[in-house]
């Protein structure tokens, strides 16, 4: 979609604010592919992905009358979006399974080795693809510390898991990466 001027942004928001079909349709073909991106993240599958759009504007359009241009709308959206699916993540926590079992909140976190070399040939989709392979809990805390900028102490919060399981899960989740990352690479 071509770029869109401030005020008919600010128009597609009025409109939304009022119930507009057509401007939450305008809305939601303006920010769909940058949203998805943000639910691939988070999701193991496409289909998870796409439903969790499909909430994450629910919950858009529902609180559009919030939104007070004091940031980017994208950003505020993108927002949305991600706690959208921590709630989702939270939700099914169960059936995912965060272990805290045998971990220990003092013990030093075996960090990945920054052999940069395995990331040259390899492309967006690749690296997508294989952090849709992680195990829900390390692809969480993955997105939510590399991808979405939140600290230990805040994915803890979010996710009600210690810091040294954040920690250890993010560990876990760059070893996985890389060797997936590998495999990609010899095949």
């Amino acid at each position: 979609m071509e770029p869109i001027s401030p005020e008919k942004l600010e128009e597609i928001v009025e409109g939304c604010v009022k119930g507009n079909r057509d401007a939450q349709q305008d809305l939601y073909k303006l920010m769909y592919g940058k949203m998805l991106a943000v639910c691939y993240r988070y999701s193991r599958r496409p289909e998870e992905a796409k439903d969790l759009l499909q909430d994450g504007f629910l919950k858009v359009f529902k609180k559009i009358h919030k939104f007070n241009n004091a940031g980017s709308l994208e950003g505020w959206i993108r927002r949305i979006m991600v706690n959208n699916a921590i709630d989702y993540y939270r939700l099914n926590k169960n059936k995912f399974a965060i272990s805290e079992a045998n971990i220990n909140e003092d013990m030093l976190i075996e960090e990945v080795d920054e052999d940069e070399s395995i990331y040259e040939e390899i492309n967006a989709k690749d690296i997508m693809e294989s952090i849709q392979k992680l195990s829900p809990s390390y692809r969480t805390v993955f997105s939510m510390f590399v991808l979405d900028g939140y600290s230990h102490k805040e994915i803890a919060t979010e996710l009600n898991i210690s810091e040294g399981t954040s920690k250890s899960n993010l560990a876990k989740a760059k070893r996985n990466l890389r060797t997936l990352l590998e495999d990609r690479k010899r095949y």
